[in-house]
């Protein structure tokens, strides 16, 4: 673990790899620091944003490194449903990929509770990481220039779904009604770090 700060009001957390950083942020999600407003973890790194009016970053790395981690937990901020329709472009060849056939990849998309690991790419977009790595898929060779929203993918360790049309390297399954990104919603992100997601068949 390597600590640093970022701007004055931050510090960053530079950790292995995801799992230590979800299990960092689920310790520090329950009990997080004196002065820390916000939490934002990545794949390698987790940003504690403070308040220097009730904390210096001094206090926070203190904290931060007698935190105690908790391997294989996941931070618990809520669960939502989502309704997918399985009959993305790339469905057959993910079957092919995994080995598991069309109709196995969707049991197994379903079959699991995916929690956001943490958001990038675009606004409202979740990198979602699942219990079950059968599902882990290379990007495609050839990106797309255009990827509607909606789209539901995979990528890697990852599911994900696209908040709106744009480029995108992952390998479609299906799509979605459900809107990821919404200005007038509070939050505007559907998947935001930490929710669990149970994935449904529409």
């Amino acid at each position: 673990m390597k600590l640093f700060p970022c701007a004055d009001q931050g510090l960053l957390v530079e950790l292995d790899d995801l799992e230590q950083v979800l299990a960092l942020y689920a310790e520090l999600v329950d009990t997080p620091p004196e002065g820390v407003v916000d939490l934002v973890p990545a794949a390698n790194t987790l940003l504690l944003r403070t308040d220097p009016a009730r904390t210096d970053l001094q206090r926070v790395a203190k904290a931060v490194l007698e935190a105690e981690p908790r391997p294989g937990t996941r931070p618990d901020v809520g669960h939502i449903e989502i309704p997918v329709t399985y009959d993305g472009e790339d469905l057959a060849d993910v079957g092919r990929l995994t080995g598991l056939g069309e109709r196995e990849v969707i049991e197994a998309h379903t079959g699991q509770e995916w929690t956001v690991a943490f958001c990038g790419f675009a606004p409202g977009f979740g990198y979602l990481v699942g219990t079950d790595d059968r599902l882990h898929v290379p990007r495609r060779d050839n990106p797309r220039t255009k990827v509607p929203a909606g789209a539901v993918a995979l990528a890697g360790e990852f599911t994900g779904v696209y908040p709106r049309e744009s480029p995108g390297g992952w390998q479609l399954i299906g799509h979605t009604t459900a809107t990821a990104w919404d200005l007038d919603r509070d939050p505007p992100a559907l998947l935001v770090p930490g929710i669990r997601v149970r994935f449904v068949e529409a």
